[in-house]
């Protein structure tokens, strides 16, 4: 892969973002290699990973998390459902919205997931302690920053 060349044009911030953009493009093979690993499409995954992290959550909450529209996940959903690691039930609060949780066996895959998923790359495992935490310092701000807008 090569790595982006700065010019006198290009901003820091502008730097910064390609190469993060080139980093996380890079993981791109990692991250199908591990949806092969639990035998899950990509979308489903993510699903399981977002259903793991953040507990039972209503099917309109989970297209946020992945970033689709409800009707895509209805169809992720039915087969993680098929599968046995999901089940839909209706909202304590309201019957008419439809309440997603991982089953035991669905908790148990979604901790194997979010372990192997939060696994550094090397490219980022490989930097020295220093760097690994002014990284993880500079993108915690970058990420409050994005969740206050």
């Amino acid at each position: 892969m090569r790595v982006a060349a700065a010019t006198k044009s290009t901003t820091a911030a502008a730097e910064a973002w390609e190469l993060l953009m080139q980093l996380l493009h890079a993981q791109r093979r990692r991250f199908m290699t591990i949806a092969q690993e639990f035998d899950l499409a990509p979308q489903q995954l993510m699903a399981m990973k977002a259903l793991g992290l953040q507990g039972p959550m209503p099917m309109s909450e989970l297209a946020d998390a992945l970033g689709c529209d409800t009707s895509n996940v209805t169809g992720i959903v039915d087969r993680l459902e098929e599968r046995g690691l999901v089940v839909r039930g209706s909202a304590p609060h309201d019957r008419r919205v439809k309440l997603l949780r991982l089953t035991e066996r669905g908790a148990r895959l979604g901790r194997e997931i979010g372990t192997r998923m939060s696994e550094p790359p090397p490219a980022v495992a490989a930097l020295s302690a220093a760097d690994q935490r002014a990284l993880r310092d500079i993108l915690r701000r970058g990420a409050e920053r994005a969740a206050a807008r």
